[in-house]
């Protein structure tokens, strides 16, 4: 099987390129390095089944793929908002581009879409069924909407084109190969402890997040990807946490003594998020199997090495 991941180089699409070629298939890398590394993937460079390819997903390619991980795209608030139009044409033009490639070339494409879709949610937790309270001219909504526009085009693309198409809902997502400096709550907890700086909660830290372990998350693509399910689907870790809970976690595995520090709850921030995985099991027979304390670990041994 001949893969293109786009986003490749990144945090997620890195695990992805990993479990596929040690699976022994044929992994096409396409990043833009904006957010991606070339040292995440860097051990299966000059490795027979393995390609890199720097390209925008803005701009179209031609390519001879069996299936297209659709991945590329800026996923945290410090990253997307950098260039928020840039990241509106990521999703739109992006997602077009690859949809226009699965069409000729005749592939299966899985878009990695988002729980940002139903915004600052009035349901709680959140099915697939729920359509979503999102700002559409707040400071979140190029990720928001663009994701929200990436799902749209790609069922009008299996409805008009017939192209087979797999769409993930991605819940908070952590582990090793996080960016220390991407602005997610939590390699930032660790960065600052690890720093030996305060913890910063933004508004009284009472928001929930639930939070996936990358191995876990991964499994679920292969898993959407291999099977029938055309989606959306939630995938994502139903265990929910305050963002001070969480806090809490961090510190004491790493410096008890730290203090916490509040500023103002960011524009448009949701309050809750808790996926409702229900589908996911009935359909992919995947639940996740990495507790938040056991990922924990792992990710803080990762951060101490990566920024020692």
């Amino acid at each position: 099987m001949r893969n293109l991941i786009t986003g490749g180089a990144g945090f997620v699409g890195s695990h992805l390129v990993d479990r596929l070629m040690q699976a022994g298939e044929e992994v096409l890398c396409l990043d833009n390095y904006f957010t991606g590394r070339k040292a995440n993937i860097a051990g299966w460079i000059g490795h027979p089944r393995f390609e890199l390819i720097r390209h925008d997903v803005t701009e179209p390619i031609r390519l001879e793929v069996d299936r297209i991980w659709h991945l590329a795209c800026p996923a945290s608030p410090v990253h997307y908002q950098h260039n928020p139009i840039k990241t509106a044409k990521t999703s739109f033009l992006g997602t077009y581009n690859m949809l226009g490639l699965a069409r000729r070339v005749g592939a299966r494409l899985l878009l990695a879409s988002t729980s940002e879709v139903y915004g600052d949610p009035e349901v709680h937790p959140q099915p697939e069924s729920y359509r979503g309270s999102v700002n559409t001219i707040g400071l979140r909504s190029c990720y928001d909407e663009g994701k929200r526009i990436a799902e749209t085009l790609c069922f009008d693309y299996q409805r008009m084109h017939g192209v087979e198409i797999r769409v993930v809902r991605i819940f908070n997502t952590y582990g090793p190969r996080m960016l220390p400096d991407d602005g997610r709550v939590v390699s930032n907890f660790i960065v600052q402890a690890l720093r030996g700086e305060p913890l910063t909660l933004y508004g009284d830290g009472s928001q929930t997040r639930s939070f996936c372990y990358v191995d876990d998350l991964v499994e679920g693509l292969i898993r959407l990807m291999n099977g029938s399910h055309t989606g959306p689907i939630n995938i994502g870790n139903p265990g929910e946490f305050t963002i001070r809970q969480l806090a809490e976690k961090v510190r004491e595995r790493i410096n008890p003594n730290l203090d916490f520090i509040t500023k103002p709850l960011p524009q448009d921030d949701p309050l809750q998020r808790q996926p409702v995985i229900d589908l996911a099991r009935q359909e992919l027979d995947w639940q996740p199997t990495v507790a938040l304390d056991q990922g924990l670990d792992a990710t803080i041994a990762y951060f101490r090495e990566a920024i020692a």
